[in-house]
């Protein structure tokens, strides 16, 4: 249905005229405004002087094993924007929304929320007001009317990115993109650096406050309660949780990271785990940050680089804009577009339980360097970039034909940054290949030999990447030829796999490959 929907690009089958989808309005400056915890900025308000409302629900950490990291990071950026906002704000900390709503005598608006359940929630609410959605680049009309008029042609995130430039003039000279080429990524995929070392320098980082304290404390006392529980490691924070701070990590990433980010944005160093990347996402995600306005801040930096004569790389700019105004604004509009339906899907059959160790971050069970590390990474930061989750713990699961809807909550619950309009596209879709090609044309499995190219972790690695039986072969190498073996009959028809389906008539082990990775299944590897 999802394909089809998508092909035709009009809302899936069923939910025409679902009223999570409906036509809403843009303002509405004489009520007071709710405020989710992803909705923190001053743009979710329509003014200086507007009142707001701040829900702290426990209810929402009761129901889910969130990241320590992320919990705090939630609770730490409602609390501030509470203080900041001081007598503007009605701040509530109770067990559900529901319990402070009862207790607001008056009407409320609200930006429409960021999943089919808290819209679903807000529209059943007769007192509140709903209005368009905010924070992203493109609105609702915009990726309507772009769908629409695609006709029958796949929505390729590559072409509304191009859109998106056309109608914000981003990156344009006139009706050319600037440099004469929409995409550089051919440029940014270079292997981890040589030396091992970072191509920019470390990150600026926030401190912590007393609000961070009461955050710690108070997580502290319902864990010790059995109210919640959490995975991965506490404290410190990392990621901003104020405009303030959102907006210098932006200028710290702008004057010193932007230049060196595209080269190596797809590589992985065990010892550099942030390599030139803007740390940015949770700040979007808690809505800190206008994404249109850090779009416009980049070109104009670029623009002036060029006008001083010490031009900005621009495949560094060129990528960095399409993954805020390109990637992140398609996965939001496709959330919707694809329907509630879409988190189930599962083309691959794939079904086995999110192993134990997978779970809880226990980056000590598992031998495979890059996982080990990515897995220890993740524990202790609740963060790595994109292509460890893609192409390590993404390309793990695919190969292990773990349950997508399963990973996609994983995902959900372990990063800082993991929401569900976040996780549902990019899991289900890109990591998982579950939709069966609505959103990538061909599944990110890859061995080995993908994992050394593009890291240093397999020089230590008790696994060799060129190998795919004995005690040392890789679990990511002789991992992919089964997965493509257990795969083979759905991905038939799939163009893009028809070489690679072709090397398993060659592998004169390949029987032996498939019952070594069926007895290891998700054991550690």
């Amino acid at each position: 249905m999802a394909a089809s929907a998508a092909g035709r690009g009009g809302e899936p089958d069923g939910h025409r005229s679902d009223p999570a989808l409906a036509d809403f309005p843009d303002r509405a400056p004489g009520t007071r405004r709710w405020c989710f915890a992803d909705q923190l900025g001053p743009h979710f308000l329509d003014g200086p002087q507007q009142p707001a409302l701040l829900i702290e629900s426990r209810a929402v950490f009761a129901r889910r094993r969130f990241h320590r990291q992320k919990a705090h990071l939630v609770l730490s950026a409602l609390r501030h924007c509470a203080a900041e906002l001081g007598d503007r704000a009605d701040f509530h900390q109770v067990g559900t929304y529901g319990e402070a709503l009862d207790r607001v005598g008056e009407p409320l608006s609200v930006c429409a929320p960021t999943s089919w359940r808290s819209r679903d929630f807000v529209l059943a609410r007769p007192d509140v007001q709903v209005l368009a959605a905010r924070g992203f680049v493109s609105s609702r009309a915009d990726f309507a009317a772009w769908a629409a008029g695609r006709g029958r042609q796949r929505l390729v995130m590559e072409d509304f990115d191009r859109d998106a430039r056309r109608r914000h003039d981003v990156l344009m000279d006139g009706a050319r993109p600037v440099g004469g080429r929409w995409n550089l990524d051919e440029e940014n995929r270079q292997p981890a650096p040589a030396d091992g070392r970072s191509p920019a320098p470390e990150p600026w980082w926030p401190e912590e406050d007393e609000i961070d304290e009461e955050v710690r404390a108070d997580l502290d006392r319902w864990e010790a309660a059995g109210d919640m529980s959490f995975v991965g490691d506490d404290g410190p924070r990392l990621f901003p949780v104020t405009r303030q701070e959102a907006l210098r990590r932006l200028g710290d990433f702008l004057d010193f990271r932007l230049g060196a980010f595209g080269p190596h944005e797809d590589a992985m160093l065990s010892d550099e785990r942030w390599l030139a990347h803007s740390l940015l996402s949770p700040a979007f995600n808690l809505g800190l940050l206008d994404p249109l306005d850090v779009v416009l801040q980049a070109e104009q930096r670029y623009r002036d680089s060029v006008a001083d004569g010490k031009p900005l790389p621009l495949n560094s700019v060129e990528g960095f804009v399409r993954q805020v105004m390109g990637w992140r604004d398609y996965i939001w509009h496709m959330y919707w577009h694809l329907g509630r339906d879409f988190r189930s899907r599962n083309f691959l059959a794939a079904d086995r339980a999110v192993p134990d160790w997978l779970a809880g971050l226990d980056d000590a069970a598992v031998d495979a360097a890059c996982l080990s590390d990515v897995l220890g990474d993740l524990r202790r930061d609740g963060w790595v970039h994109y292509i460890p989750r893609l192409m390590v713990l993404g390309n793990y699961a695919l190969q292990r034909g773990i349950d997508p809807s399963a990973m996609t909550d994983w995902f959900h619950e372990s990063f800082v940054d993991g929401s569900e309009w976040v996780m549902v596209a990019n899991v289900v879709g890109m990591s998982q290949h579950a939709d069966g090609g609505v959103l990538a044309t061909k599944p990110y499995a890859a061995s080995g030999a993908y994992i050394d190219r593009m890291s240093d972790y397999c020089g230590s690695c008790r696994y060799d990447p060129r190998k795919r039986l004995g005690d040392d072969a890789c679990p990511y190498t002789a991992g992919y030829w089964a997965f493509l073996d257990r795969t083979r009959d759905r991905l038939a028809s799939n163009h893009r796999m028809r070489r690679p389906l072709q090397g398993l008539d060659r592998l004169a082990d390949l029987e032996a490959v498939v019952e070594r990775e069926q007895r290891r299944g998700t054991k550690p590897p």
